[in-house]
């Protein structure tokens, strides 16, 4: 599929007001950036060999250069579905304060920066997967499985769940079992997450036509999916501390961490009403932080009586 579709680029933009910088920011999505940022800094981090300091920086920065530039792209053309949906509508395309070609022209610069940045620095294999992740995100998840099957966010979550693989290759220019858990932990983490989101945004998701699961399959099979998902992510949480590259401290911690998670997401399945889809949905993102905090932690200790 061509990245240029016309279809997105429409009459609308000729009364677009005069774009400032904040809504090219905007178009990054910086709070979707930042949790990149942090999981690839972690991936980074817990790899057994460290770059210098320069290295490491602008390896972090290329990283969430292109995963800004992912979210521009991502913008541009999700623009006519973001006009009809409450959630996204103030977005700068829909809100006409940014162009859409221009949007399209800013996240192509930044992607390709990004990835010339960081295999000029780091090495070509992690700039190989900065750019598949890149476009995996923006052709496979965007323009393809978001609009077209109800497992969207299963298949599409890949995208976000490479970061730590992308930071650790950056390290050490190879991908690592670590690296691959990691990935594992928010690739699991994704549905469940987002499918609570859906629970209490469908009647958005439903005017713009996107087939999330809980407009196809129904709320109860959508409750389901969610607690198996749950039980899951408790399983992989607890992985690190399995496969020897974290401390017994830290397993407790995320056994902790994944119960909870399985608590909110039994919330969910025993009852109809959204405020458990809330819960969850909010908690899944206080335990994605702490479990990859608790990594982080963990190995730094480690490293310090090693």
């Amino acid at each position: 599929m061509a990245l240029v579709d016309t279809r997105h680029i429409d009459a609308s933009d000729v009364s677009v007001i005069e774009a400032t910088a904040g809504d090219f920011v905007a178009l990054l999505k910086p709070r979707v950036m930042s949790l990149v940022v942090f999981t690839a800094f972690v991936g980074l981090a817990i790899a057994p060999v460290w770059p210098n300091p320069f290295i490491a920086v602008i390896s972090i920065l290329a990283i969430a250069v292109g995963a800004g530039a992912s979210g521009a792209l991502n913008m541009w053309y999700d623009a006519d579905i973001d006009r009809v949906m409450a959630r996204t509508a103030g977005r700068p395309i829909p809100a006409g304060r940014v162009r859409a070609a221009d949007a399209l022209t800013f996240g192509m610069v930044l992607s390709v920066f990004s990835v010339i940045t960081l295999g000029l620095v780091a090495n070509w294999l992690a700039a190989a997967m900065l750019a598949f992740t890149i476009f995996f995100y923006v052709v496979v998840y965007t323009m393809w499985l978001k609009r077209s099957t109800p497992q969207n966010i299963v298949i599409g979550g890949a995208a976000g769940a490479f970061p730590p693989m992308i930071g650790w290759t950056a390290a050490t220019g190879t991908i690592g079992l670590e690296s691959v858990i990691l990935f594992l932990i928010i690739f699991l983490w994704t549905p469940p997450h987002f499918w609570a989101l859906a629970l209490f945004s469908q009647t958005d998701y439903g005017k713009a036509g996107i087939p999330m699961l809980p407009n196809v399959a129904g709320e109860a099979t959508t409750r389901r999916q969610i607690f198996g998902y749950a039980l899951l992510v408790a399983i992989a949480g607890v992985l690190p501390w399995a496969f020897g590259f974290a401390s017994i401290v830290y397993g407790a911690a995320a056994l902790a961490l994944g119960l909870g998670f399985v608590w909110y997401a039994y919330g969910v399945l025993a009852s109809t009403d959204s405020r458990p889809a809330k819960a969850l949905f909010g908690y899944s993102l206080l335990y994605l932080f702490a479990i990859f905090a608790l990594v982080l932690a963990d190995s730094i200790v480690l490293r310090s009586f090693a």
